[in-house]
């Protein structure tokens, strides 16, 4: 059997509906020896039943255990892996066709990056594409340290592939935080340059209205603990301005009370937050975001 050059790390938790469609999109993929490694991080719907049906139609990894969270599993989905690169996807979105093979053959040919990144396509519940690739990732072709400590430049985890022997000089996923892309990012560049982002869609992101990222204060804290690991770099004092500001920003679209609650811990003096300060009063329809 040719050795996987390629291995995709899939953490299931709770995504019955949708992970059969996952796999499958995987093991659709063409042009380079890959592997698929899966964990389901104790589901309690049926993910696992549908997991071992189709471990042993495509004879890929699997395991079914506790919850220990997502951050654990990656690394432990890491530890299971035998590919030169590795690229992490979630059990609820669809991998773009060609994919592995697109960022793998760029990784190949520019052997000093420890990673690279891609666009996405959002996703609805029910698997309906949104249409053109999501603007926010096709802003740059690279992103630098400073760029994604900054917020400059945005990244989406599920367009990642990495190479697993740089990634383990930073020591693999941060598991003092509960969610992996942002501490990774930094990390990587931080070490060794810019992350070049390509124009290949890579994943067809779904958009679920329990998603992480609607839990504004949980995320903008974790994204500031981050942050403060740099607190010895120029521009941190910028970067907390900002973050505190976009923390304010999200939470006066339409969570005021919120803002109002959190205003005391979030001013500062930036320009940018005293712009945005004014939505606090504005009603949300006569707001873009």
């Amino acid at each position: 059997m040719e050795e996987p050059l390629v291995s995709v790390l899939l953490s299931s938790y709770n995504h019955a509906p949708y992970v059969e469609a996952s796999v499958r999109s995987v093991m659709a993929q063409k042009g380079v020896p890959f592997e698929l490694i899966v964990i389901d991080d104790g589901s309690t719907d049926e993910s696992p039943q549908i997991l071992e049906r189709l471990s042993k139609e495509f004879g890929f990894f699997y395991k079914h255990r506790e919850n220990k969270g997502l951050v654990k599993t990656l690394n432990e989905l890491i530890s299971f892996s035998h590919g030169k690169y590795f690229c992490t996807f979630a059990s609820d979105d669809i991998m773009a066709p060609g994919r592995l093979e697109a960022e793998s053959r760029f990784l190949e040919s520019h052997p000093q990056v420890p990673a690279c990144a891609g666009q996405i396509v959002n996703m609805l519940p029910d698997g309906t594409l949104e249409g053109s690739p999501d603007s926010r990732f096709d802003r740059a072709t690279e992103a630098s340290f400073e760029d994604i400590l900054l917020g400059r430049v945005e990244l989406n985890g599920s367009t990642e592939m990495i190479v697993k022997s740089k990634f383990a000089e930073v020591g693999f996923y941060d598991e003092s935080f509960r969610f992996e892309d942002f501490p990774a990012w930094l990390a990587l560049s931080n070490r060794f340059g810019n992350i070049p982002i390509l124009k290949t869609v890579c994943s067809h992101y779904r958009v679920l209205p329990n998603s992480m990222h609607k839990n504004l204060n949980f995320i903008y804290a974790q994204i500031l603990a981050v942050v403060e690991k740099y607190k010895t770099h120029a521009a941190y004092r910028k970067a907390v301005n900002l973050w505190k500001t976009r923390w304010f920003s999200s939470l006066a679209y339409d969570q005021k009370g919120e803002a109002l609650r959190m205003l005391p811990k979030l001013s500062n003096a930036s320009l940018a937050f005293w712009i945005h300060l004014p939505k606090l009063l504005i009603p949300r329809k006569f707001l873009k975001y």
